[in-house]
């Protein structure tokens, strides 16, 4: 698979938002062992979620924004912040530029919402390719899932 051989769109119909969803679980549930129960949460349904998709319509990519109200709780209640989480990736497209693809879409939507910055909580693990993005690093680590994270923000 080339990097040239998908799309990233908005999901804007439920067969792109079931993708994303497939996508989340092989990459929480399955390959990181996060309890299914807490992987998807109340947030998903008010969310603006992104998908890759190769040529052939296998989705291997997706993400989600949360602005407004809903990503208040998330943000520190700062209006004109969003949300970008539940970035994933299947293990047979990592390395592609598919993840910064992702964000780069979760962040162009933000713009045409009127947001300003972007949050997100980052595995430890993947502080380094958000910081390459612009995202800057922000108070302690701190659990999630029992996974270390870190919180982050980049201005748009």
């Amino acid at each position: 698979m080339s990097p040239s051989s998908y799309v990233v769109r908005v999901a804007e119909d439920p067969a792109d938002r079931e993708a994303c969803f497939a996508v989340r679980k092989e990459v929480f549930v399955v390959e990181q062992g996060v309890p299914e129960d807490i992987e998807y949460d109340a947030y998903d349904a008010d969310a603006l979620h992104v998908v890759a998709v190769r040529e052939d319509g296998l989705p291997f990519g997706a993400g989600r924004l949360l602005y407004g109200e809903v990503a208040a709780a998330k943000t520190g209640g700062e209006p004109g912040v969003g949300s970008l989480g539940r970035l994933a990736v299947l293990k047979a497209a990592r390395g592609l530029g598919v993840g910064v693809a992702l964000v780069r879409g979760i962040e162009d939507a933000a713009r045409a919402r009127g947001l300003t910055a972007v949050d997100l909580h980052a595995q430890t693990h993947a502080l380094g390719f958000y910081e390459r993005l612009g995202y800057l690093a922000y108070g302690p680590e701190f659990l999630d899932a029992g996974i270390a994270h870190r919180a982050m923000r980049r201005v748009l």
